[in-house]
């Protein structure tokens, strides 16, 4: 089993910055693929990033490459999402997820640990 816990969400600004930070327990995290989603209201659920678990490999989602930086420290058992030049678009509940699979997947159901989610709400 892996235990994780979302922190850093909260309102920012247009054009803002924001990172988010997601704490494992549990089974060894460095063994772990990581992403982040996320779900807006009446929406599906959809991949941002993921990282292998040797931090090497990632994979971003269209809209926020450039924007948005995925990172591990597997010494501290947490992932990171850094946000920036925010838009109201990425408002959203960005849950953490860990894959028992290598490489980074984006397909949810390659997900078997979920946290509980963070708000992220980015004003006009």
């Amino acid at each position: 089993q892996v235990q994780l816990v979302e922190s850093g969400g909260g309102l920012v600004q247009t054009g803002g910055s924001l990172r988010i930070s997601c704490e494992a327990s549990g089974r060894t995290f460095s063994h772990y693929a990581m992403g982040w989603f996320r779900q807006a209201p009446g929406k599906e659920r959809e991949i941002v990033a993921a990282i292998a678990w040797s931090g090497v490999i990632t994979y971003y989602l269209d809209s926020v490459k450039g924007r948005f930086t995925i990172s591990r420290d597997n010494a501290k058992n947490t992932v990171y999402l850094q946000m920036s030049s925010l838009k109201p678009e990425d408002t959203a509940v960005y849950y953490c997820a860990a894959s028992g699979l290598i490489t980074p997947k984006t397909s949810a159901a390659d997900y078997a640990y979920w946290g509980q989610g963070t708000q992220v709400t980015v004003s006009s």
